[in-house]
């Protein structure tokens, strides 16, 4: 397994339309968060890179919703993703569009996504598959180096763990667009094999166990009367057994 930090600089897209496909990408993936935005609730959203910036998240009950990206169109906060310019714990909310997937170091990057959401606060990420028609073109060599095969792809089930390490309570995982060319991904095979979709999101929640654990309940055991030293119940009834 490759590590997930590498030297090469990788040049994220400014727009889905970079893509080929690239509106069926958008589309496909709006129309998997369509029934969980409604489940989100807070007051600050980030919606982080170009491709976050893009996404309708309009039925999202956040109602301020911050994009932010080093460079691009529509932003609200212009800088890295590697140190975002908010306080500790004061984001409810953060998308994270194929945004791992251009980053040098992804680690760092969930870090930082870690460090300003709240407790209990959403997490919503995606990106590609590399068991997929993408992951195989990314092996041809004349292919590899065009949009999207440049970016990274990461493994559902690696992408599972590192939420894992970091206490994320994963809420929904699926995996979608098996044909990246059709507008619905081939309704067909994305149904039955799930499995070799183009793209793959997750909704989480970070969740924050107590620093000091809870002492553990004992039930209170049941007092005995001690005996006097040298007293004997047995003693005591024969002697006055004799006396009569």
């Amino acid at each position: 397994m490759l590590p997930a930090r590498t030297r090469k600089k990788i040049t994220a897209p400014a727009s889905w339309d970079a893509f080929p496909c690239g509106e069926y990408y958008r589309a496909a993936l709006e129309r998997q968060l369509q029934a969980w935005w409604g489940k989100l609730y807070g007051f600050h959203l980030l919606k982080i890179g170009n491709l976050s910036v893009e996404l309708d998240t309009s039925g999202c009950p956040i109602s301020h919703q911050v994009n932010v990206a080093e460079l691009g169109e529509n932003l609200h906060v212009q800088g890295s993703q590697y140190q975002l310019p908010f306080a500790h714990k004061s984001v409810d909310a953060c998308l994270l569009a194929h945004t791992l997937a251009y980053a040098e170091d992804p680690h760092r990057t969930l870090r930082e996504v870690d460090r300003v959401l709240i407790d209990d606060g959403w997490l919503v990420l995606s990106s590609f598959n590399p068991l997929s028609l993408v992951g195989i073109a990314k092996l041809v060599p004349l292919v590899r180096k065009r949009q999207p095969y440049v970016s990274q792809m990461f493994t559902q089930t690696r992408l599972l763990d590192w939420l894992g390490l970091l206490n994320y309570e994963v809420m929904m995982k699926s995996r979608f667009q098996v044909l990246p060319w059709c507008a619905k991904g081939g309704k067909t095979l994305s149904t039955h094999l799930p499995a070799l979709g183009c793209m793959t999101v997750m909704v989480a929640r970070k969740r924050t166990l107590p620093l000091t654990p809870s002492a553990k309940k004992v039930p209170a055991r049941r007092q005995t009367i001690p005996q006097a030293v040298g007293a004997s119940s047995k003693s005591y009834r024969k002697d006055h057994q004799s006396e009569d």
